[in-house]
């Protein structure tokens, strides 16, 4: 028989072990007498009995004197009384949770957990105590839950990862899910060396290559190669896009064509460019006119589509095209985001806008450049270039997983955010936080609750709301700015934290690529130390109907996701769109037609049939003839679709603003049929 004693407040618990079997508990109290301390009190529960008896504490004393007596902790009293009696002891560590229960499970060194900062706990107990916490926030996932019992064996210590459930407790340091170190400092070219025009050489500031820049240039950049460049933020993409740009223009090859997705980020383009290249050849900027007429709407720079270096939206450069100008003498093909691929709204148009631009310009150097692509392999091979791939960061990035509560989220957000403002980089900036969430509106709830540090950026906003933003945050004055996805796409903040408030974009969860390229915003090395990605995760947040997903199942599913292959499907819609833009641009020739479509990434809908069928294009000794309203599809970026509920919508209202207001309306209905078509596909 053993015995085990374990010391409690105001009594002692007894356990009386056979075979690691507990046959019997009893309780007891102690007492000082002149004889030294005694037992009182004493009551046993015996086999399978539910009620406990007083018994004789002689009958307590017998037992101890015929066991292997064991004591769980030092206790004065209790060691005083066995010696009295010569009954010797063990002293036994045991988790005390157990014992409540009448479970005996000795710890160790390597099975013991810290919790409630003075004991000990076994690891079970410890799992136990954090999915109890855990319940308190919702339902969690899986993932959700493996990751907090991975940090559990990892910290051995309970407080420590409740402590990412806890944000007014939190310590970063408990929090970090991962880390991306830096790459080493590599030895490269000085810009000197290469075979560049003399004028680029001095007018770029560069002294030395990148990375990344000597990768492009050993894979035969200055030599008309076509490249998809990947590789991370701030890494230096740009610069290879420049280098052959200018090389090509100053040596009489032909314009550059520098294209982006955004608005914002091709204004930024512009002047840096200006600035730098503007003494050497003329720079232009297309970004496309707005429909509205303000003072704050006008056009912004030179609007020249025939200037040497020309920057331009995907849609801007496209449109252009679609009207049926003809650009000549182009050189270099810069496609800034390739990623962009993917994107379900906008990916065809890019898809398209290549095809049509490799057919206007077969002889042209074509550039991609992304930070975040899945399989960059097969989407080369596609592209057909030659990939260059540097997978290091040039600044150490450090990734955060806090679960909390929505209203914890803000408050979160902020003590973040100022505890990052507060720190300066060895070159001398504050650190200033990037802040990402899944609306425009909740971008203002977001800054408005921060104070007026904080400030909302969106596409909604005006330009000139957008360049005040802009100026404020590069100029330090802005401890963060409140985002959509726009600045994911590239738009140069160098923040040097990314707080994600959410983890989709309206009702839909991000992608790995999109998280990714999010992520890949924290840290610049001419302004930080270290990236920082913090994701603040709502266990059981979810963001729309139907989806059983939740928001920190998203977020282990981010972390540790991969990318998918870049390999876009075009519905009936988008492929029908693309065609009569391909049509435009080749005049309609069968055999161009088939050529372009042949070289676009992604797969599209035999659409020429319907398109005949109804009328909008005729066919005429192998001539694919548009009607008027081909072109109305071509030029305003609209499908068949598309096309036929303005055509009703015209027999119903003769107000253009009611057409447009049911158009706008039913949009959101259309995008998600859409996306269960593709679903079911």
């Amino acid at each position: 028989m053993r015995v085990i004693i374990h010391p409690q407040k105001g009594n002692y618990k007894i356990l009386f072990l056979d075979n690691h079997h507990v046959r019997g508990t009893g309780f007891v109290e102690m007492s000082e007498t002149p004889k030294g301390p005694r037992p009182v009190q004493y009551r046993l529960r015996w086999g399978t009995r539910k009620q406990f008896r007083n018994t004789p504490t002689k009958d307590l004393i017998a037992s101890l004197r015929k066991a292997e007596v064991f004591l769980t902790a030092h206790e004065s009293l209790f060691e005083a009384f066995l010696s009295g009696f010569q009954i010797s002891f063990t002293l036994v560590n045991l988790c005390r949770v157990c014992l409540l229960e009448e479970k005996i499970t000795p710890l160790t060194p390597a099975t013991s957990i810290r919790y409630r900062q003075t004991e000990s706990i076994c690891p079970e107990c410890a799992r136990r105590e954090l999915r109890r916490e855990l319940a308190h926030m919702g339902r969690v996932g899986r993932q959700a839950m493996s990751h907090m019992e991975t940090l559990l064996e990892k910290y051995r210590d309970v407080d420590m990862v409740l402590a990412s459930i806890q944000p007014e407790q939190v310590r970063m340091s408990e929090t970090l899910f991962d880390r991306i170190d830096a790459h080493p400092v590599q030895q490269t070219a000085r810009l000197e060396e290469l075979s560049l025009p003399r004028n680029f050489i001095e007018a770029s500031g560069i002294v030395n290559l990148m990375p990344v820049q000597q990768m492009a240039v050993d894979a035969g950049l200055l030599y008309g190669k076509d490249l998809l460049v990947v590789s991370a933020t701030a890494s230096g993409k740009t610069f290879v896009g420049e280098m052959a740009g200018m090389k090509n223009i100053l040596e009489g090859r032909g314009q550059t064509l520098f294209l982006v997705p955004l608005v914002a980020l091709a204004v930024q383009k512009y002047q840096r460019f200006q600035e730098r290249y503007a003494d050497l050849a003329g720079v232009g900027i297309l970004i496309g006119k707005s429909r509205i007429h303000l003072p704050d709407s006008r056009p912004f720079g030179d609007r020249n589509v025939r200037a040497p270096l020309v920057v331009g939206t995907y849609e801007g450069i496209d449109h252009l095209i679609r009207c049926g100008t003809r650009l000549r003498n182009i050189g270099t093909v810069v496609i800034d985001e390739i990623q962009m691929l993917e994107d379900k709204d906008r990916g065809h148009r890019l898809d398209g806008l290549i095809a049509r631009l490799k057919y206007l310009a077969p002889k042209a150097q074509f550039l991609y450049l992304s930070a975040t692509v899945g399989s960059p392999k097969t989407l080369a091979k596609k592209l057909n270039a030659t990939l260059v791939r540097y997978d290091d960061r040039p600044v150490a990035l450090e990734r955060y997983l806090i679960f909390l509560e929505y209203k914890q989220k803000i408050p979160t957000i902020k003590k973040l955010c100022e505890g990052e403002y507060k720190h300066i980089s060895s070159k001398g900036f504050h650190g200033q936080t990037i802040i990402f969430t899944n609306s425009r509106a909740r971008c203002h709830i977001v800054a408005e609750a921060l104070g007026p540090k904080y400030g909302p950026y969106h596409a909604g906003l005006t330009a000139k709301e957008r360049r005040d933003i802009e100026d404020r945050f590069l100029t330090g004055k802005l401890r963060a700015v409140v985002t959509t996805a726009a600045l994911g796409a590239g738009v140069d903040f160098p923040a040097s934290q990314v707080i994600f408030d959410s983890l989709a974009m309206g009702i839909s969860w991000l992608s790995v690529q999109e998280f990714n390229q999010m992520a890949g915003r924290a840290g610049r090395p001419d302004f930080h130390d270290l990236g920082k990605v913090v994701i603040l995760a709502e266990p059981g947040a979810s963001y729309a109907r139907g989806d059983s997903r939740t928001e920190e199942e998203m977020a282990m599913r981010l972390l540790k996701g991969e990318m998918e292959e870049v390999a876009p499907e075009h519905d009936r819609e988008q492929s029908s769109e693309e065609f009569v833009a391909n049509a435009i641009v080749c005049t309609g020739n069968e055999r161009d037609l088939e050529r372009i479509g042949s070289t676009m990434v992604g797969s599209t809908e035999p659409v020429l049939p319907e398109l005949l069928e109804r009328g909008l294009v005729t066919r005429v000794d192998g001539v694919i003839v548009l009607s008027d309203l081909a072109r109305v599809m071509a030029e305003h970026f609209i499908g068949i679709e598309r096309l036929s509920e303005i055509l009703v919508l015209a027999r119903i209202h003769e107000d253009p603003l009611e057409i447009l207001t049911d158009l706008e309306c039913g949009s959101a209905r259309e995008d998600q049929e859409r996306e269960k078509r593709k679903n079911r596909k």
